[in-house]
C-alpha cells in the first residue's frame, strides 16, 4: 500500500500540481522525502517571497498551487503576502508541517497550536486532519475548496509523522473525482440586464480583475463596444481587464467616494463587472452616487455582493456572463472618440528621473505582449499614464496593498508564462519587503526584468501625509540602499541608471538576456 506521501502526490499529479513552492522547516523534511522526479521544487528564502512566487504562479496559469511553509512561525511569515491572495481569488493549497501528533498539545517546540485557526480569516478554509488516514482527503477537499467558486486560499496543517503512515485502500478514489462548477445568470436575469442596458441614455462600464482572472476581456470589449459605453478600471486595480489602448478606456477611477461619485455623474447606469462596489482607499465621504445614477453590479463573490453599500447585484460568472451580455445588447453607435487624459510629462533632474521617464522608456522598449508585474505603489499615475497592454494576463498588482508581492510574484509569474517577458517595477520601499526572491531568480535562471524605482522615501505614505495633513512624521525617509549591490549578492546582474538614454540601453541589454537582470532607476518623489 502507498504511504500518505505517495497518495497525496499521487493526488497532487491529479490535479496538474507538480510545481510546489516552498521553505522547509523540519517539520516538512518527511514530505519532502525521496521527492518525485517528475515534480519541481521552487525553494525561496523567505515565507512571503514563497506565497508571493505561488499567488503570481496561480494567477498567470489559472491553476491550484501547493505552498509547503513551515509550522507556526512560518505560516506567520507567508501572511502578510496572503492579504493580497484573498482579494485576488488565488487558488493556492497552503500546507504547513506540525510538530508529531502526539505532542502537540504539549506545546513542544514548533508545534502549532490551533493550527487550522493561524490563517483565518485570510484563507477560504483552513483544516487539521484528526488522523493520518483523512489527510490525502483533507488535501482533496482543499484543492476543490481553493479552485471552486469563488477561487481563494486555503490551509492545511499535517504533522509530519502523518507522512509516513500507510494510506487507506479507498483513498484511490480521490484522484478519480471530477468536480464542475455549473452555475450561470437565469435567462430572466440576462433579459432584465440587457434590457436595463438597452434602455440606458449613457451607460458605462466598470471592469474589475476577475475579468482577466477569467479571460473575459475580448467579451468585455465586445458589450463595450456594442454599448459605445467608456469603459474605467476599478479603483486600486490588481489586474488590467481592458486594453489600454482602446478609444473607450477612460483610465482607472479614483479610490474614494466623491471623486469616484463626480468620475461616474452624468452616467444613468453603471454596470460595475467583476470587482467590489467600491474598494475605497483615502477618506473623503459623502453620497456613493450622483443624482440619477444607478448601479448594477456582476460577481463570481458573494462576500463582495454581501457587503456592497448599494446597486442590484447579481452573482455570476464573470466571462460567460460578459459573453451572454455582448450578444445580447442592441448594438449602438454613439460616435466613440478617445478622450486620454492629456497632461505633460514630468521633468527629469540631473541626477535622476521622473517616474514618467522610467515608464515611457520601459513602454518605448518592452517586448510585445510583455507582463508587468508593478508594485511602486507613489507612481501608479504615471505608470497607467503610458502603459499600453491589449492582451489578458498583462499586468498584477497587490490586491490589498500588502507590499511584499511585486518582486516575487514576477518570478512566479515568468516561471508560468516562459514564452512572454515580465518586467517587475517595483519601488525601493517596496522591494525590501520581497527582496529574497532574486536568489530564486538566479538559482533558476527566470528571466525577469527588475526595475527599483529608487527615490529614497515611501512616496505613497508622503503622498497620502498630503491628504492626511499630517505634515513631517518619522520613519518616511529610507536612504543610502545600494540595490546593485544586493542584486550582484544574490546572483543578479544589476545596473544603476540616472538618465533615460542609459535605462533605454540597460532595457534593451536586459531583454536581450536569458537571465534575470535587475536596473535601479534613480528617480525623485514627485
Amino acid at each position: 500500500m502507498p504511504t500518505i506521501r505517495e497518495a497525496t502526490f499521487e493526488l497532487l499529479r491529479r490535479h496538474g500540481m507538480t510545481t510546489v513552492f516552498g521553505n522547509p522547516g523540519s517539520n516538512e523534511l518527511l514530505f519532502l522525502k525521496d521527492f518525485p522526479g517528475d515534480c519541481e521544487y521552487i525553494l525561496g528564502l523567505h515565507e512571503g517571497a514563497v506565497v508571493a512566487m505561488a499567488d503570481g504562479y496561480a494567477q498567470a496559469t489559472g491553476r491550484p498551487v501547493l505552498v509547503n511553509l513551515h509550522a507556526a512561525a512560518g505560516t506567520g511569515n507567508g501572511m502578510g503576502v496572503l492579504t493580497n491572495s484573498v482579494y485576488s481569488h488565488s487558488p493556492l493549497v497552503i500546507t504547513a508541517g506540525q510538530q508529531v501528533r502526539e505532542t502537540v498539545g504539549q506545546e513542544v517546540m514548533l508545534a502549532s497550536v490551533d493550527a487550522a485557526q493561524l490563517t483565518r480569516p485570510l484563507t477560504k478554509w483552513s483544516a487539521e486532519p484528526l488522523c493520518a488516514a483523512d489527510v490525502p482527503r483533507t488535501i482533496s477537499q482543499a484543492i476543490h475548496m481553493a479552485v471552486l467558486p469563488t477561487p481563494g486560499p486555503v490551509y492545511v496543517s499535517v504533522p509530519y509523522d502523518d507522512w509516513e503512515q500507510e494510506a487507506p485502500p479507498n483513498t484511490q478514489y480521490l484522484p478519480q473525482r471530477n468536480v464542475s462548477a455549473a452555475a450561470q445568470l437565469s435567462e430572466t436575469a440576462v433579459a432584465e440586464i440587457a434590457g436595463r442596458l438597452d434602455g440606458a441614455v449613457n451607460p458605462a462600464l466598470v471592469l474589475g480583475p476577475d475579468v482577466d482572472a477569467e479571460r473575459g476581456n475580448d467579451s468585455a470589449v465586445r458589450l463595450a463596444d456594442a454599448l459605445g459605453a467608456p469603459v474605467w478600471i476599478a479603483p486600486s486595480p490588481a489586474r488590467c481587464p481592458f486594453p489600454t489602448v482602446h478609444p473607450l478606456f477612460r483610465g482607472v477611477l479614483p479610490a474614494n467616494v466623491m471623486s469616484l461619485h463626480a468620475a461616474l455623474a452624468g452616467h444613468d447606469l453603471v454596470v460595475v463587472i467583476g470587482a467590489p462596489v467600491f474598494r475605497y482607499h483615502h477618506y473623503r465621504p459623502g453620497p456613493f452616487l450622483a443624482e440619477g445614477t444607478q448601479v448594477i453590479h456582476l460577481s463570481n463573490d458573494v462576500s463582495e455582493i454581501a457587503r456592497a453599500p448599494f446597486g442590484d447585484a447579481y452573482l455570476a460568472p464573470i466571462a460567460q456572463t460578459l459573453d451572454v451580455l455582448a450578444a445580447r445588447v442592441e448594438p449602438r453607435d454613439r460616435g466613440t472618440t478617445a478622450t486620454a487624459v492629456v497632461r505633460q510629462r514630468g521633468v527629469d533632474r540631473d541626477d535622476a528621473m521622473h517616474p514618467d521617464t522610467v515608464f515611457g522608456t520601459l513602454s518605448e522598449v518592452a517586448p510585445p505582449r510583455s507582463i508587468y508585474v508593478n508594485e511602486s505603489t507613489s507612481t501608479a499615475d504615471s505608470f497607467w499614464y503610458v502603459a499600453e497592454m491589449t492582451a489578458p494576463g498583462s499586468f498584477y498588482s497587490p490586491a490589498s496593498g500588502g507590499l511584499g508581492f511585486g518582486l516575487p510574484a514576477a518570478v512566479g509569474i515568468q516561471l508560468a508564462e516562459p514564452g512572454r517577458r515580465v518586467v517587475a517595477t517595483i519601488g525601493d520601499g517596496s522591494a525590501n519587503f520581497g527582496i529574497t526572491a532574486l536568489w530564486t531568480a538566479a538559482r533558476y535562471r527566470i528571466p525577469v526584468v527588475f526595475v527599483i524605482l529608487n527615490n529614497g522615501t515611501y512616496g505613497a505614505l508622503r503622498r497620502f501625509g498630503r491628504i492626511l495633513d499630517s505634515g513631517e512624521t518619522p520613519g518616511l525617509d529610507v536612504p543610502g540602499i545600494d540595490f546593485v549591490k544586493i542584486a550582484e549578492g544574490y546572483g543578479v546582474a544589476a545596473e544603476r541608471v540616472t538618465t533615460a538614454a542609459q535605462l533605454k540601453s540597460a532595457l534593451c541589454a536586459a531583454f536581450d538576456a536569458d537571465v534575470p537582470m535587475l536596473i535601479e532607476a534613480a528617480t525623485y518623489f514627485a
